[in-house]
């Protein structure tokens, strides 16, 4: 019995279970990320699947308690799994540990370019080689190599049996529609998800179970006390202004009126995505542009730009990330406050210069909307400023992961900045599930 790939799948010269006869090639098939159980059920196959190599790499890395544990199940685990760790509590020290145990070809999969750009920094300085890198650019393909999700999607029949080992960074991105054919295509015997956050509301990281391991190892911030920063959390009211408090509940009114009497339920997001869809009438396109103008006043009251000013004068020099929803609320901060905006629109060049000045102490101050919620370290802030955000559990850790990575001495603050009497309280205390810990609802 021979095996070997083909365009993201196993090809066998056999009849045999797990193989399916294909009508249009005439070969008997099965998906790539069966490669494991295939090798483990038929070991005496001939196997021209990949080229199996030993890579001569030898890394310094010293791993925390939990860390330790981590990989110890996922070894236990066949080498396969999911692990589940708070942003700065080191899941990439547990990825590069990963690839020094098993000393084979691997390649790390990532959301963003800046992303790509730290894992392979950090890889060639564990590792001491040239480290590939596919995205942004680049076509630059190692033992080790980097990439991002689309070039992995896109590039999957290619690259499906080059890799013994796969990492996909923030795994949660692989458990999408296209991007599980990663998943699927690649022949890797071996595979390590990291994420902070595993469950989606779509509930498509079940799929995760077949093709990465399933969850293996999770610890959340109440039980890393002893490795992050200590911090706060505040969470402030800020009223509106009279006017805008009226045109608050006006539009709120039309909204809510409409949803009613068209018995829309608004639990989620495919609830929404339902009043989306049937608002292709004049009511309903009232009661969006409605829903929209209230969100945009509970987002951007005056009052929480004077609360701003205290937070910045009470931590001056302290590095601060303001967070936004918008872009817009971003770039009038930074017109505001003469800070630099680091948004979507940032070319990238422009961002990875902001990020230098901030990390060498340049600047003290950005403001952002979205684009810093997932996969940019900055490992030394300390302040938090949320102006707006989803009701997104994942997001809130992000944007908390961001100011605490650990220091001598240092101590994090995140203030919330959240509208009185509007939609924003319920949308903060549905974030903040799973964060028990540090909080304050003073004024």
């Amino acid at each position: 019995m021979r095996i070997y790939y083909d365009a993201g799948t196993i090809v066998s010269d056999e009849n045999t279970d797990p193989f399916l006869y294909d009508k249009r090639s005439g070969l008997y098939r099965a998906p790539a990320y069966l490669y494991n159980v295939i090798k483990k059920r038929y070991p005496d196959a001939i196997d021209d699947v990949i080229n199996h190599k030993s890579l001569d790499i030898n890394a310094d890395i010293n791993l925390r308690p939990y860390q330790i544990k981590s990989i110890e199940m996922w070894a236990k685990n066949d080498y396969n799994g999911v692990i589940v760790l708070p942003t700065a509590a080191g899941k990439t020290m547990i990825g590069i540990y990963a690839i020094n145990m098993l000393k084979t070809t691997t390649l790390v999969i990532a959301p963003t370019i800046e992303l790509v750009q730290q894992w392979r920094d950090k890889l060639k300085r564990f590792f001491g080689i040239e480290i590939g890198q596919i995205g942004g650019g680049e076509k630059d393909i190692k033992d080790i190599t980097v990439i991002t999700y689309d070039s992995a999607y896109l590039m999957a029949e290619s690259l499906g049996n080059m890799f013994e080992l796969l990492i996909a960074d923030e795994v949660h991105h692989m458990a999408a529609e296209s991007y599980i054919q990663i998943a699927k295509m690649y022949a890797s015997r071996y595979r390590l998800g990291l994420t902070a956050t595993y469950e989606r509301p779509d509930k498509n990281h079940e799929l995760l179970e077949n093709y990465m391991g399933g969850k293996i190892f999770e610890l959340g911030y109440e039980q890393l006390n002893d490795y992050i920063s200590n911090f706060k959390i505040f969470r402030i009211p800020v009223e509106l202004d009279d006017d805008m408090e009226i045109e608050y509940e006006r539009n709120r009114k039309i909204f809510l009126d409409y949803i009613h009497n068209h018995d829309i339920k608004i639990n989620g997001n495919m609830d929404f995505e339902h009043f989306i869809l049937s608002s292709w009438n004049p009511e309903g396109r009232e009661a969006l542009m409605a829903w929209r103008r209230s969100r945009e006043i509970a987002y951007n009251p005056k009052g929480k730009i004077e609360y701003l000013r205290y937070i910045l004068s009470k931590h001056p020099g302290k590095k601060t990330i303001i967070f936004s929803e918008d872009t817009n609320t971003a770039y009038m901060i930074s017109r505001e406050f003469l800070v630099p905006a680091l948004t979507y629109l940032t070319p990238p060049k422009e961002r990875k210069r902001y990020l230098e000045m901030f990390r060498d102490g340049r600047i003290t101050v950005l403001a952002t909307s979205r684009i810093l919620d997932e996969g940019v370290d900055v490992p030394d802030a300390s302040i938090a400023v949320i102006m707006s955000g989803s009701g997104s559990t994942r997001q809130f850790r992000q944007r908390l992961g961001r100011i605490l990575r650990p220091a001598p001495g240092k101590e994090s603050i995140l203030y919330e900045l959240v509208s009185s009497n509007t939609y924003e309280y319920g949308t903060s205390r549905r974030r903040r599930k799973g964060v028990p810990i540090g909080l304050d609802d003073s004024a």
